[in-house]
């Protein structure tokens, strides 16, 4: 079994150089809505020039891998469709490994599920009324309550339920809209069980994907901290948080060990480059020309650099005093008026949302 390697490592070499396939998240890490994320397409052309092979995958089931990649190539990047995994892929890939070639199963979805499950050798169906053996749901623009209904009907009559995957939102050039997990909630509301789930953090995705890429060493890169870098941590692959998309330093500095990335970046120009690690000395946290230690559960942080050294200083900081036990107990002192000693009583360890952090950043130079 794959162990992910510890959060805020070093690298000595150039991540391009280090792995073998990046496995990139989409939304808000190479695109937003239709536009490519500045200067993502020209590090991404660079990694490719050292070696390492670039994959995409999605949580995104709207559209077939084919369609994503005409998307991608219109950027000036050499995709083909091989290079691309959705999660309808990997939903398709979980019904395939239960239900013989041709079952029908419903897609509650668009294209990208139709596609899928025919790449698999199953058949996609538009009713409950064709029995269907699992209902497959994923977001499209164009799901509508009827299809939600029928997927609820067809679960009630027994159909295996599997779904994309559960972000309640997704980005768009607008802001954040209602994803997939959204609609999840709303066929959970009228049904007695909860769906299969093929997307990230959930492994079947990122399995499916280094199957599919052949990778030996990949790294995972995105966003999201609940679903891309926890999904890294779940199988065990090194991963790489970049700031473009949904989450933000905050986040990050709250984020519980099971969201806590490899490596941290402000954007794919990373993968060219190598990655420091940070020293722990006597309560201080050092990266580069930064030093940062917590004190009176607030992060004081000394130095000058390149922003994200200091980050990851002050990520280091506060990520060592949230997991550290509470601290020891004051020493006993009699009570007056029973003669006994009161039960000391040990100070309480800080968390992650009572550590301030604000003025910290803004020192560094991320005030978001």
């Amino acid at each position: 079994m794959r162990e992910a390697p510890e959060p805020l490592s070093a690298c000595e070499e150039p991540l391009a150089s280090r792995y073998d396939v990046a496995l990139l998240d989409l939304d808000g890490v190479v695109y937003v809505g239709p536009d490519p994320v500045p200067d993502a397409p020209e590090n991404l052309r660079k990694a490719a020039k050292e070696g390492m092979r670039i994959g995409f995958i999605t949580n995104n089931a709207s559209r077939p891998a084919g369609v994503v990649a005409e998307h991608l190539a219109s950027f000036g990047l050499e995709v083909i469709a091989e290079d691309v995994v959705t999660s309808a892929q990997a939903a398709a890939k979980l019904i395939a490994s239960e239900f013989p070639k041709g079952s029908p199963v419903l897609v509650v979805g668009g294209e990208g599920l139709y596609v899928a499950l025919e790449e698999y050798g199953l058949t996609p169906v538009r009713s409950s009324d064709a029995h269907p053996v699992a209902v497959v749901q994923g977001f499209h623009p164009d799901v509508n309550w009827v299809m939600l209904a029928d997927g609820a009907h067809a679960i009630h009559e027994g159909a295996k339920w599997f779904a994309t995957n559960l972000d309640l939102t997704i980005p768009t050039a607008a802001g954040k809209a209602p994803g997939n997990g959204t609609l999840v909630q709303a066929v959970r509301a009228a049904v007695d069980v909860d769906p299969v789930v093929a997307g990230k953090p959930e492994p079947p995705l990122l399995e499916t994907s280094i199957e599919r890429l052949k990778a030996k060493r990949p790294l995972m890169i995105g966003d999201r901290l609940d679903s891309d870098i926890q999904g890294a941590n779940a199988v065990g692959i090194a991963s790489l948080w970049v700031a473009t998309g949904v989450n933000d330093a905050y986040d990050l500095a709250r984020a519980p060990k099971n969201q806590r990335p490899t490596y941290i970046a402000a954007g794919l120009g990373a993968l060219a480059e190598k990655q420091p690690g940070v020293t722990v000395e006597g309560g201080k946290h050092t990266c580069a020309g930064w030093t940062a230690e917590v004190v009176n559960n607030a992060v004081a942080i000394k130095g000058e650099g390149e922003p994200y050294d200091g980050l990851r200083a002050i990520l280091s900081a506060v990520w060592t005093a949230i997991d550290g036990p509470a601290e020891p107990a004051e020493p006993a002192k009699p009570a007056k008026a029973a003669g006994r000693s009161r039960r000391p009583r040990p100070k309480p360890a800080p968390t992650a949302d009572s550590i301030a952090i604000d003025a910290a950043l803004h020192r560094v130079g991320l005030n978001t």
